[in-house]
């Protein structure tokens, strides 16, 4: 456990933050995209908000910082952590001012800057050219959130949006195949129920050397695809507790997870008291994801009539965050490593999103977080 009451107090919140009080109420939380039919997939961010569905937009950050949470887990803050590795994001649809957000963001908390101009930063459509989608609000904070956060784990690392036409499942995959070519580590922060014939798709998850992180939702039970794929890391949430100095972690209730319907699980998964009768279990492992202990986002493509800083939560925090740790380690992050002895796992005990967090693996958290700068 770290001390961060000094990193909250620059925040200037309040130290006591957990689900249900302090500063931030997941109840007060909204889905940024809405419900998805079969066949597409809705973004898994949710906005904290001011109890009556509306976003909380401020003039400065209210949500937790990069260099609180690389204290909460003990990563590395290097300003090169991550040099020589690209980080994809795929997403649907435009956000016109990705970039200008997140050098407000860097200026912000000190980061590296990361510009077209510099090399650091890319932005493409889902065939790699320049004539983007249309502009979607929501989506464009789901942007945001999961350049914003890889940059700010892995500063040092390349970061390589590339933007679908749309939120159905053959754009998303188009964009995922271009991704795939042209980074190492690849995030995905959205999703949808899974369906009959999914495991078709499953083959645009496969890359040599190449690293796949999917959001695993944020309504607990059931699983969802693509995170139920067994060729992607399912990344889970949780909840960071502060009190006074001290931070735990429990299992987030709106963690996505559960047995998967149609995915058969790989050879490399072991799920130790958890029986899915040999089907995929998914999350595979988590962090930081409930809004009420949410990270700080700057977003100018007006939300709901807002901009500026947002506090936002879910699963699609915790996957660009895990692919950013991932590039930081400079390695391959696949099934075999996660269920292996190499990454430093904070075990969740406790906490339920219809499954009950256990020692060991579960449905709720998986492994577990990853802590420790070491690879």
């Amino acid at each position: 456990m770290r001390k961060v009451s000094a990193l909250f107090a620059g925040l200037g919140l309040a130290l006591t933050v957990a689900a249900g009080g302090g500063a931030a109420n997941a109840n007060s939380a909204a889905r940024v995209c809405p419900g998805s039919p079969i066949g597409t997939a809705s973004c898994h961010a949710l906005v904290v908000g001011d109890g009556v569905g509306n976003p909380n937009a401020t003039t400065s950050p209210t949500g937790l910082s990069p260099a609180t949470i690389k204290s909460a887990y003990s990563y590395s803050t290097s300003s090169t952590a991550g040099f020589g590795k690209t980080i994809a994001i795929v997403d649907a649809y435009d956000d016109p001012t990705a970039e200008s957000d997140l050098a407000v963001f860097n200026n912000s908390f000190g980061l590296p800057a990361c510009t077209t101009a510099n090399g650091c930063f890319t932005k493409v459509n889902q065939t790699g050219g320049a004539n983007y989608p249309r502009k979607d609000a929501g989506w464009a904070l789901e942007i945001s959130l999961d350049i914003q956060w890889a940059h700010a784990i892995a500063p040092g690392a390349t970061i390589l949006l590339v933007e679908a036409s749309s939120n159905s499942f053959a754009n998303l995959l188009v964009a995922e195949d271009y991704a795939k070519t042209h980074a190492d580590y690849v995030s995905n922060s959205w999703g949808g129920s899974e369906f009959s014939g999914e495991s078709s798709y499953d083959s645009h998850f496969v890359q040599s050397g190449v690293s796949f992180f999917v959001s695993s939702g944020d309504s607990g039970l059931p699983a969802q695809y693509p995170s139920a794929s067994p060729n992607v890391i399912s990344v889970g949430g949780t909840t960071l507790n502060f009190s006074g100095s001290i931070v735990s972690e429990t299992g987030w209730s709106g963690s996505g997870g559960g047995c998967s319907v149609y995915e058969t699980a790989n050879s490399s998964q072991a799920t130790g008291q958890v029986n899915c009768n040999g089907k995929r279990a998914t999350p595979d492992v988590s962090l930081d994801a409930d809004p009420a202990s949410g990270v700080s986002v700057y977003d100018t493509t007006r939300y709901q009539g807002q901009a500026g800083w947002f506090r936002v939560g879910g699963t699609s925090a915790s996957s660009p965050m895990w692919a950013g740790r991932s590039a930081v380690a400079g390695t391959v992050v696949n099934s075999a490593y996660v269920y292996g002895n190499s990454i430093t796992y904070r075990d969740i005990t406790s906490g339920n999103n219809g499954a009950s967090a256990l020692t060991g693996y579960d449905l709720v958290t998986g492994r577990g977080s990853w802590i420790g700068s070491a690879p």
